[in-house]
């Protein structure tokens, strides 16, 4: 075995990675009611696993879009075509060089790749729920104290989600945008609520979801729950503050021992060696 075709079969398993990677990029570039905008890549892929049969979906694919923020055309049947669409490109790509390799170490390759490319979409809708979720985290306090202030001032619940999702950025505030558009365009706003919730994984946003519901069924008072939620955010946003300034501290450290200590005994060196000569 040689070190080409080692690094044909890498080549091959990278490259249809890589296309579910571009078929995955734009799926939920789109923002807001109205069918989604496929990808050429994506599209290709779906054609392509249709025709071989897609399996049925696994029961929480749906639920793992909407956290990914796919936009919402997008069905789990079609991210099934997908993966099925990209495995079979993974495998025929990776025929020349798994035909190449000695002894089973061709076989294993050839059934590494088609199952590397079928499992690249779930890897990349978890890589981007994280980091949505990030995103969402790091604006949550803000948009919780504005949305408190707006209701405290009058604002109905949902116009007041709208109102500050339009005057902010960020994917949390993009969410409340298309919530409210959906409720002024007639959706029920249990569930207009309800997406929100599903569509932005965070323990306080669920928290403001069930806030508004209790509001809306019994009556009860929305403002000191706001508040409370607020307050909550903002706390968990100072403790993850403070666990980043923690995990920091040692990498600083290397950076100073490495680094800074390291360049002071250089010059103390030149200044010592420039006094013996």
């Amino acid at each position: 075995m040689t070190r080409a075709l080692v690094l044909a079969l890498v080549a091959a398993v990278v490259a249809a990675a890589a296309l579910v990677e571009l078929a995955g990029a734009g799926v939920g570039a789109r923002r807001g009611p109205g069918p989604a905008r496929r990808p050429r890549a994506a599209a290709g892929l779906a054609r392509l696993g249709r025709r071989l049969g897609v399996p049925a979906a696994p029961g929480d694919l749906g639920r793992r879009l909407e956290a990914a923020g796919v936009a919402p055309g997008v069905s789990a049947a079609e991210v099934m075509a997908v993966k099925v669409g990209a495995a079979l490109l993974a495998f025929v790509v990776a025929l020349a060089p798994s035909a190449a390799l000695p002894g089973r170490l061709g076989a294993v390759a050839l059934a590494a790749a088609p199952a590397g490319a079928f499992l690249a979409p779930d890897a990349w809708l978890a890589r981007r729920t994280r980091r949505r979720r990030a995103e969402m985290a790091a604006e949550l306090a803000d948009v919780l104290d504005l949305v408190h202030v707006a209701v405290a001032a009058g604002m109905a619940p949902l116009r007041a989600l709208g109102e500050v999702g339009a005057r902010r950025g960020g994917p949390l505030a993009a969410e409340l945008r298309a919530a409210a558009t959906r409720a002024a365009l007639g959706v029920p706003r249990a569930e207009v609520l309800e997406g929100v919730a599903r569509r932005c994984p965070l323990e306080e946003v669920a928290a403001l979801v069930a806030a508004i519901g209790r509001a809306e069924r019994h009556g009860a008072p929305l403002t000191p729950s706001l508040r409370a939620i607020a307050v909550d955010a903002r706390a968990h946003r100072a403790q993850r503050l403070r666990e980043r300034a923690a995990r920091a501290a040692p990498q600083i450290q290397l950076v100073v021992a490495l680094l800074l200590v390291p360049a002071v005994m250089l010059i103390v060196g030149a200044c010592l060696a420039a006094g013996f000569l």
